[in-house]
């Protein structure tokens, strides 16, 4: 039975051969998944399958993940849904663990039910070292303990998701994940972490990165710098 709260979004740009793959593996556990198209220019859409339970939405332009997501927040408000488990495209994220991670949300409806990393040996080192600082100032900007700040397999209330962005400009790109956790948590959000295996695809398997080091790193610096600064002067405010 198709859920009539909680939806299934998976943003996508040039995902290649990855994407059918993982929205027909999404499908085995959920019903309704839905992809936005982020402007591709290379005909993944093609290979998606056939399927009451999938909707697309084109984007006309690339604009970034967390653009993506927020035209999938938009119209999934109109039609009633309520909670959106994100998801990657290309693979990386267990879609076994949807179910459960639906059945926690329905539990905790007012939480964010977080995908705490586990990586094997496909990860790349410097990715999983990396990303450890983001994770240490995301804890230090929220009291909360926030497990991985950038694993962007989660589930947010949709609600409270669709007002933080609404009122930035900000988290439309590689910043969406850090900068979504970090908003919610200051709007009172419980923060749930659940640990999921996660998988790298190599190029030869198929797999596809958009992250360059150096411009999505100098994002998360700025991003950070941004909210460090707001949560020292949230005292002050209030």
């Amino acid at each position: 039975m198709a859920s009539a709260t909680h939806l299934v979004l998976i943003p996508s740009y040039n995902t290649g051969v990855r994407l059918g793959e993982t929205v027909a593996e999404a499908l085995r556990y959920w019903s309704p998944v839905w992809v936005i198209i982020d402007g591709s220019t290379d005909d993944s859409a093609a290979s998606l399958p056939h399927s009451p339970g999938l909707h697309i939405i084109h984007r006309e332009r690339n604009g970034g993940k967390g653009a993506a997501v927020l035209d999938g927040l938009r119209a999934a408000a109109t039609e009633g849904f309520t909670h959106v488990l994100v998801m990657d495209a290309d693979g990386q994220h267990p879609a076994a663990e949807i179910a459960d991670f639906m059945a926690i949300s329905h539990d905790n409806p007012a939480a964010m039910i977080l995908g705490l990393p586990i990586f094997d040996a496909s990860a790349p080192r410097i990715r999983v070292v990396g990303r450890r600082i983001s994770n240490v100032l995301a804890r230090w900007e929220t009291g909360q303990n926030i497990g991985d700040a950038l694993f962007g397999f989660r589930i947010y209330p949709l609600g409270s998701l669709l007002a933080v962005m609404a009122t930035s400009r900000h988290m439309r790109r590689y910043d969406f994940d850090t900068e979504a956790v970090v908003r919610l948590a200051w709007r009172g959000a419980p923060v749930i972490n659940r640990p999921v295996a996660v998988r790298y695809f190599s190029t030869a398997e198929g797999g596809v990165s958009h992250f360059r080091y150096g411009r999505d790193n100098l994002r998360l610096a700025t991003m950070h710098t941004r909210l460090v600064a707001a949560a020292l002067f949230k005292p002050l405010r209030r």
